[in-house]
């Protein structure tokens, strides 16, 4: 039996408080935020029920979110684990061993970028600019930078996320007292 893709009453709450800032007909440029939500409330990821579920609350096409869904990394159209550790792999990063970095995490939790752990707990994704270019080599993970990395951090912060075994998303409770 599948889980039915509905958001709660606070979650339905706080998706028509942003629709309702735009105007009639322009509720498609609520998109984003609530594919945030949608992909934190429902087990990191946007199943293709998901987005259909988004898609006739906005009331559009759902070949219009998924269109959206797929072109930004931050959403996910696969299951996930809980930490997606997201390592910078343009100029800076590269240029200062965001490439080892990696290695070390396959090597380290036995995937490869873009799969996820037997555990569940981690996926490594391979992403563009995380805006820290200053702080290359960085990873992230859910809301939380992590820069100048060196192998010992990356195992110490590795550790740090499996022993606290929470998932770590971009829409967590402060990121809806935001909105």
């Amino acid at each position: 039996m599948s889980k039915e893709i509905k958001f709660n009453e606070e979650t339905i709450a706080l998706v028509n408080k942003i629709i309702k800032r735009y105007p009639e007909g322009k509720q498609k440029s609520a998109l984003l935020p609530v594919l945030h939500i949608a992909q934190a409330e429902f087990d990191g990821w946007l199943s293709p029920e998901t987005m259909e579920y988004v898609a006739s609350l906005l009331r559009i096409k759902p070949v219009e979110v998924f269109e959206v869904a797929s072109f930004y990394s931050m959403y996910n159209l696969k299951p996930v684990g809980k930490c997606i550790l997201e390592v910078c792999r343009t100029s800076s990063c590269w240029s200062r061993g965001s490439e080892d970095i990696i290695k070390h995490l396959e090597k380290k939790l036995g995937i490869k970028v873009g799969e996820t752990s037997k555990d569940g707990m981690f996926t490594i994704k391979s992403v563009e600019c995380l805006g820290s270019c200053g702080g290359a080599p960085m990873l992230q993970c859910g809301a939380s930078f992590h820069e100048n990395l060196t192998l010992d951090k990356l195992d110490n912060i590795v550790e740090n996320y499996r022993v606290e075994g929470k998932r770590k998303s971009y829409t967590d409770q402060d990121f809806k007292n935001t909105l």
